[in-house]
């Protein structure tokens, strides 16, 4: 009898050791941090990276025979700026699918309305032509703000009709540190 009292003490001891083992195991896990260190004398804000400009309500009318709606400000800001070495200036290149009637603005991607295309423009109004980049910009230390403008013009001028409806269209921005 005290053999078997001896045994069961020794074998829920070896559980308890085991069980408690395995919560142990529990208690931690990885983690995994993964990013890129780039050659660049500015870093761009995390609003400024990926954001999305709600363009006004145009009017049919407004894009007819070629017409330009009202521009959109934009930005893009940059921080940290170091210009010890000998980039102090930038150009910003957007990408994107070009309009057919228009090569030099960008394309609606989705949506019904048709018959315009989308223009980018400096903070003077001047068009930066699509997959072109801008005039260049001096860089000040510390923070910069890249000011930018994108209104909507019809391609009535080249034959189209501008259809109504919702739009959306898309473009990448580069940056050149020269």
């Amino acid at each position: 009898m005290k053999l078997n009292k001896l045994a069961l003490l020794l074998a829920t001891m070896a559980l308890g050791t085991a069980s408690s083992a395995s919560f142990a195991a529990n208690d931690g896990g990885e983690i995994t941090f993964k990013g890129s260190i780039i050659e660049a004398p500015c870093s761009i804000t995390a609003e400024s990276a990926n954001q999305t400009v709600q363009m006004d309500k145009i009017t049919k009318s407004a894009l007819k025979d070629g017409g330009k709606s009202a521009p959109k400000t934009f930005q893009i800001r940059l921080t940290e700026c170091d210009l010890t070495d000998a980039k102090k200036n930038v150009t910003a290149t957007f990408s994107g699918q070009t309009s057919v009637p228009q090569p030099d603005l960008l394309a609606f991607t989705s949506g019904a309305a048709s018959g315009a295309s989308l223009a980018i423009a400096d903070s003077h109004g001047n068009l930066i032509k699509a997959n072109t980049p801008s005039p260049a910009s001096k860089l000040i230390y510390t923070e910069n703000v890249l000011q930018f403008q994108a209104y909507l013009q019809g391609d009535g001028q080249t034959g189209g009709t501008v259809v109504p409806g919702d739009f959306t269209t898309s473009a990448t921005f580069t940056l050149n540190y020269q």
